[in-house]
């Protein structure tokens, strides 16, 4: 066992809290968080544990072949589920608790998953960065009884990319991507069609070689957001008329270059609200 207070003695603590549930179905989006807790849990837990993806219009094609390759590349098991959120007009109304409704309908199809298989617990990727912010989803988690063992071993953001650098996970300095749906302002209706129109542009601004970004979908417009150490390539002349015949790719028939770049929480900035998922 690991002691003090460090990253690797909040490790020590994650794998006692693995070791105790049993076994554990993890919702597993390919990100950051939940990419190093799918491979710990199978490290720890073998075939009692099992990584569980949903397939939706809110996940990117991008984060999916991720989610995929991670779990072939660390070899842990892993299924995918289609959730259908997109099928509550409490969802697709987009309001401030729309990740509740998202979280809602994923956790509805893995609790009976995991009833079926034999499966003790469902865990979701929450840290301890998280449990100060305005997040909805964890309401939903809370309700249906599902655990968050990052946030209870008291695992932070850069513990977790520090941990996962040291198992060789290539998640571990990934941007933060949360769903495609966050790109879209609360009020404006969530549609498939929508997502799959931000998931172009998006893809389609990727393939410039930008790496921390957002397509922000206003209607029939866009604006393009770019972390501030991207900003001087992005507003280069040439780059800047690529970037918007990019995103017009996509449909959107007028772009705009955000001049403060991308900034997480701004979604939330007229709630008055603090969040990091966007």
């Amino acid at each position: 066992m690991t002691q003090g207070n460090t990253p690797n003695a909040r490790q020590d603590r994650l794998d006692e809290i693995l070791r105790g549930m049993g076994s554990v179905l993890v919702a597993y989006s390919g990100g950051v968080d939940s990419a190093y807790l799918a491979v710990r849990a199978h490290q720890v837990l073998g075939a009692r544990a099992l990584a569980v993806t949903a397939a939706s219009p809110s996940l990117s094609e991008a984060q999916r072949e991720q989610a995929l390759a991670v779990a072939r590349q660390f070899r842990f098991a892993h299924r995918m589920i289609t959730t259908y959120e997109a099928d509550n007009p409490l969802y697709l109304r987009n309001e401030a608790d729309r990740c509740y409704y998202c979280k809602q309908e994923l956790f509805r199809e893995m609790i009976p998953l995991a009833e079926r298989e034999g499966f003790a617990h469902v865990a979701y990727g929450l840290i301890a960065d998280d449990l100060g912010d305005y997040r909805p989803g964890h309401r939903a988690a809370s309700e249906a009884g599902v655990r968050c063992p990052l946030a209870d071993a008291g695992l932070t953001k850069s513990d977790i990319r520090l941990l996962s650098k040291e198992l060789g996970l290539p998640t571990w300095d990934l941007p933060a991507s949360p769903c495609l749906a966050s790109r879209v302002a609360y009020g404006v209706p969530v549609t498939e069609v929508t997502l799959h129109r931000v998931d172009v542009a998006e893809a389609a601004v990727r393939s410039l070689g930008f790496r921390e970004f957002r397509v922000r979908h206003l209607g029939g417009a866009a604006r393009v957001e770019v972390a501030s150490n991207e900003l001087g390539r992005l507003f280069e002349p040439e780059m800047q008329e690529a970037v918007k015949d990019a995103v017009r790719s996509a449909g959107y028939t007028e772009v705009t270059l955000d001049p403060d770049g991308y900034r997480r929480g701004r979604l939330n900035d007229a709630l008055g609200l603090s969040s990091r998922v966007d």
